[in-house]
């Protein structure tokens, strides 16, 4: 049995992303967060949205993007790259979010993670199972950064030799 320490509290991490952003002020984000992640599934909120396309895309780019930004800092990403997310949203089965490590100076692009989601299933009992999932997802992208990073920088050095 694999045990896990979770490191933060991600709600409270994702509810400042969406204040610090400019997305949503304190309370909004937080009724937000609680209405779109506690509960029983299907999310009623993603579902009777009258733009669900739209509303399951922001939902899920509000929840991936502070995760991947913490993944980003733990990492520290070299200049002048950076990391973008994609979503592909899929109303009745599943969505793909999907992490890119771009290295910069026009050399190739690197998928760190892609995830299918049913955005309206990613509903959750407590703030607890969040958090493992949250962390879960925020160490894969952690790995598959570092690993990146490090094999750019030696592909690097090699080419300069």
């Amino acid at each position: 049995m694999k045990t896990s320490a979770v490191s933060r509290n991600w709600i409270g991490y994702i509810c400042e992303s969406l204040v610090s952003t400019g997305a949503m002020p304190t309370w909004e984000a937080a009724e937000y967060l609680t209405a779109n992640l506690f509960g029983e599934s299907p999310n009623p909120h993603l579902h009777d949205a009258k733009a669900p396309y739209e509303a399951t895309s922001q939902f899920l780019h509000r929840i991936y993007s502070p995760i991947v930004e913490a993944a980003a800092r733990a990492s520290a990403l070299p200049e002048p790259s950076m990391m973008h997310i994609f979503t592909d949203i899929s109303l009745i089965g599943n969505s793909a979010v999907l992490v890119v490590y771009f290295p910069g100076d026009n050399r190739p692009h690197h998928l760190l993670l892609l995830d299918a989601v049913r955005a309206w299933d990613l509903m959750f009992p407590d703030a607890a199972v969040f958090n493992e999932w949250a962390e879960e997802r925020y160490r894969w992208v952690v790995e598959a950064l570092n690993a990146v990073v490090a094999r750019v920088q030696a592909e690097q050095l090699t080419v300069t030799s």
